[in-house]
């Protein structure tokens, strides 16, 4: 699968080197022809959300820290949430697929009462300008796979990328078994 759109996800294939990247596991948010926009899942920082967001503090899932989003606008935050039901459509929520979508942190949390099932908030994003990301994939940088709601919310994500690639069909799955170095195998 070589079709990029909102909701599906970027999986780091061994040939992709970046530091940003190695490894990672990116939930896509937005793609047109202009380019492209996602953040990184598997990225915990040790930051405390209620050390820079303290309004949502009680709302984001665990654990409950920043995660590095990706290396552009690192400054600046995007949430990530799953409603509680697909009837529901708070203040504040855009819908990326289904029952997945972004709020707005400038949203007061009291407007979206018992609308969220989970949140997790992102410093900074990974974007690609018109045509990159196509050019990336085509190289062999990113396996472009569908995505689970429960991936973007896990407690550990530790394993997230082996456990994406085991659940995928044919030899992608393979992929899983590959060592952390394979130069130590």
């Amino acid at each position: 699968m070589t079709q990029v759109a909102a909701g599906m996800l970027l999986v780091a294939t061994p040939a992709l080197n970046d530091p940003n990247f190695v490894d990672a596991v990116v939930l896509m948010l937005d793609v047109d022809d202009n380019g492209a926009l996602g953040v990184v899942l598997n990225r915990p920082s040790g930051l405390p959300v209620a050390e820079v967001l303290d309004a949502w503090r009680d709302v984001v899932t665990e654990p409950e820290v920043l995660f590095q989003g990706g290396p552009v606008m690192t400054e600046g935050a995007l949430a990530v949430a799953l409603l509680r039901s697909a009837d529901d459509n708070p203040v504040g929520f855009r819908a990326v697929t289904g029952q997945l979508g972004l709020i707005d942190l400038d949203t007061p949390v009291e407007l979206l009462g018992d609308s969220l099932d989970s949140l997790r908030i992102f410093a900074g994003y990974a974007g690609w300008g018109a045509d990159q990301l196509e050019g990336e994939i085509e190289e062999g940088s990113w396996y472009v796979v569908p995505a689970h709601a429960a991936d973007v919310f896990r407690e550990d994500p530790s394993d997230l990328w082996r456990d994406v690639m085991r659940r995928q069909p044919g030899d992608l799955a393979w992929h899983s078994t590959r060592p952390v170095d394979p130069d130590l195998n």
